[in-house]
């Protein structure tokens, strides 16, 4: 039989610390994060199309308004580096079913490309291994490393070089979802004007939420959920103060910006806590949209061969 085509599901991601360093003379920060993939999904269909038809790109689902289906997308870029280092059929048809938020710190862009990497792989039988995809994703960004990874990781550098976490249990998320995305270069952009004039550390690893992790103390994880960019993000976005707020007004035992936002990630104790918040962020009328996730969860993989 021959294989027409597969799909691969790519989770979001969490950062329970995101600790950003001063800006380099690269134009980079260094940073150190502590990474959750949670089960919000993206799936990512690849499929060999006609020949001379070349790579085409298409997005459906309810965050894909806005998603670019052309060369600027990353799930393209990942087909390029693959098709070019080996040597695949340069004749792919690749459609994304999106979930998670777009532009909104949760690494969706990232996912994709992740899930691309993934299902060439498997489309060709290229029998990469697991580090040979990180690499490869690597090139892509600081994120996309991750979305093949899954669980729990430290990211060190750029992020991208990562380091499993020993963890245990399960976590309850909710998710809220802006109207609009941010612009991650903006937001670091805004870091550097408000930190400016201060004398800022290079970023460590939180050793009382990696304990906190090992020891599966979901209230100790929550206390110890941090972000330098969250202050960034809501100078440029104020009216996620008022998100935050209602998190912490419902019980929420943690709640940040993910990433550079502008979605915002609460941690509660159960799945009937997650209910009340989910209900109590949808009639608050500041937020877009509300989802239950929960973490950690499988990074990167097949779930189907057309």
């Amino acid at each position: 039989m021959i294989t027409k085509g597969v799909v691969v599901r790519v989770p979001a991601k969490v950062n329970l610390q995101l600790s950003v360093g001063p800006l380099g003379e690269d134009g980079f920060h260094e940073v150190v994060s502590v990474f959750q993939a949670i089960s919000i999904f993206d799936d990512i269909s690849v499929r060999h199309a006609p020949e001379g038809e070349g790579i085409t790109l298409t997005a459906s689902g309810p965050t894909s308004i806005g998603v670019p289906v052309d060369s600027s997308n990353l799930a393209f870029k990942a087909a390029e580096i693959m098709i070019t280092r080996y040597g695949t059929s340069k004749d792919l048809n690749i459609h994304l079913k999106k979930e998670i938020p777009v532009a909104g710190g949760m690494a969706g862009g990232s996912a994709d490309a992740a899930g691309v990497i993934v299902a060439i792989d498997a489309l060709f039988a290229l029998n990469l291994s697991r580090d040979d995809m990180e690499s490869i994703a690597s090139e892509l960004g600081s994120d996309v490393p991750f979305a093949i990874a899954g669980g729990i990781a430290v990211g060190r550098g750029h992020g991208d070089e990562l380091t499993p976490a020993l963890s245990r249990g399960t976590y309850h998320w909710v998710v809220a979802m802006a109207g609009s995305g941010l612009s991650t270069p903006a937001v670091y952009k805004e870091c550097d004007r408000l930190r400016e004039g201060l004398d800022i550390a290079r970023p460590a690893t939180s050793d009382a939420l990696l304990q906190a992790l090992r020891a599966a103390d979901a209230r100790a994880v929550g206390d110890c959920m941090t972000n330098d960019l969250q202050a960034a993000a809501c100078s440029l976005r104020p009216t996620l103060r008022l998100v935050l707020d209602v998190g912490e007004e419902y019980g929420a035992l943690g709640g940040l910006v993910s990433g550079s936002g502008p979605t915002v990630v609460f941690l509660v104790e159960d799945e009937e806590r997650a209910l009340d918040l989910t209900v109590a962020l949808s009639a608050s009328g500041v937020v877009a949209g509300v989802m239950r996730a929960f973490g950690p969860v499988h990074g990167a993989r097949v779930i189907e061969t057309l």
